[in-house]
């Protein structure tokens, strides 16, 4: 079955939204990491850590939005 753009199954934004949740959980352990070191280099890692998964989360609700409309 094709689905337009308009026309997402139900299961896709299930899953998108599942997937959302996670990239919330990232940005939060992320945070937390960042928070607790000292270390030059593992601050630069948990840094960039959360600009990914902040990237990640912004790129999935672009596409829930997408979905729901």
């Amino acid at each position: 079955m094709i689905f337009s753009k308009k026309e997402k199954p139900k299961q896709e934004i299930v899953e998108l939204k599942r997937q959302i949740e996670i990239s919330k959980m990232a940005i939060a352990s992320a945070q937390n990491q960042f928070e607790h070191v000292i270390d030059p280099t593992l601050i630069d890692c948990y840094i960039y850590e959360l600009n990914a998964a902040q990237l990640r989360y912004q790129f999935l609700l672009r596409n829930l939005k997408a979905c729901e409309q």
